[in-house]
């Protein structure tokens, strides 16, 4: 009898190791598989990292935002506008350079080109997305968010943190009221 105890329990014991390793293996399977389908949905997507917004005040008007813009699908995109509740206008720049030699932003013709598989990067002094007339003061430690629009419709929504920055001093000739957003660029 306690030999067949002994293997009673054994069996049990093995029983109960192969039960807990197919659980194992199905939580495992399952969590694999969730994580693959996450990242393949990434991997299918156009995303926004590193972003960030300039810290500014209703009263200065404007801002930007900044990040790298990576396009991970197959196909070739273009950021043709953006939007934010935070901003009474809110365009895609570009900055160039003038005849004097100096530089001005001035608002993308034609978006923000992204090749299936490459990356943009929005900076200071480069590509960003100008954000206009402010509807509140953005300071460091605030989030701001911001949707970038496709050429396909798609949008790429974005929280992004405010940092303070002191350079980028960004210089406009207003044309209307900067609390509505309305403002031209110098030399524009």
């Amino acid at each position: 009898m306690r030999k067949n105890l002994k293997t009673t329990l054994i069996a049990l014991s093995a029983a109960a190791a192969l039960a807990l390793t197919g659980c194992g293996a199905s939580t495992t399977d399952a969590t694999g598989t969730a994580a693959a389908t996450s990242t393949q949905a990434a991997h299918d997507a156009v995303m926004i990292a590193e972003a960030w917004v300039k810290a500014s005040t209703q009263k200065d008007g404007m801002t930007a935002l900044f990040g790298v813009v990576t396009n991970h699908t197959g196909a070739d995109r273009t950021i043709v506008k953006a939007s934010s509740d935070a901003a009474g206008m809110v365009q895609l720049h570009t900055t160039v350079a003038t005849e004097g030699g100096g530089t001005e932003m001035k608002e993308k013709e034609g978006g923000f080109p992204l090749a299936a598989g490459a990356s943009v990067t929005l900076e200071p002094g480069a590509d960003h997305v100008m954000l206009m007339g402010l509807k509140r003061d953005l300071e460091a430690g605030d989030t701001v968010d911001v949707t970038l629009t496709l050429d396909d419709g798609t949008e790429v929504k974005v929280s992004a943190p405010v940092k303070a920055f002191s350079g980028a001093q960004e210089s406009y000739a207003p044309t209307g009221d900067s609390s509505t957003g309305e403002s031209s660029h110098e030399g524009h």
